[in-house]
């Protein structure tokens, strides 16, 4: 493994640039974890804010170990090891090296369960018990991790098409 075989060292500017985009990705899973998903307000005197970070929180503290571990597997972990795992291969890996190769195969495994990220948002909204008369409204959280999810596919596309070429 080494810096002077990668994509990223022979094409500097795109190097660059993706690497950029993938602290961006970081930087908008970090906001879209920690900023409001959606503000819940019952019978209109009520509300009560909800992050992807404070519905962990809470589960811990309620000890629902079943959705903490989905939702912290599927919201935290995964993205940020994709995303480490993104910055190695464009990085550090030569595109003829057997580790390439096992890196790219499970991008490419991972790449499939990615849209159960929008799926953990849903299980967030279904995990909050509604009263009777409820309304949600989103807030900004859910666009950063949105975009987050959106820019890490559209960076391991990318970087899946052109990480291996000489």
């Amino acid at each position: 493994m080494g810096f002077r075989n990668s994509y990223a060292r022979r094409h500097p500017v795109q190097g660059v640039l993706v690497n950029l985009l993938l602290i961006l990705a970081l930087g908008l899973l970090i906001a879209g974890l920690r900023l409001p998903l959606l503000t819940l307000e019952k019978f209109w005197f009520f509300s009560n804010t909800v992050s992807l970070y404070s519905a962990l929180v809470q589960l811990y503290a309620e000890r629902e170990w079943g959705l903490f571990a989905l939702i912290g597997l599927f919201s935290v972990v995964f993205p940020i090891i994709k995303l480490l795992l993104l910055a190695l291969v464009w990085n550090f890996e030569a595109a003829a090296s057997a580790t390439h190769r096992r890196h790219m195969k499970w991008l490419a495994e991972y790449s499939k369960w990615s849209m159960l990220d929008v799926f953990v948002v849903a299980l967030v909204v279904v995990s909050v018990k509604l009263g009777t008369v409820a309304e949600a409204h989103t807030r900004e959280g859910i666009y950063f991790f949105a975009a987050s999810v959106i820019l890490t596919m559209l960076l391991s596309n990318w970087i899946g098409r052109h990480a291996g070429r000489p």
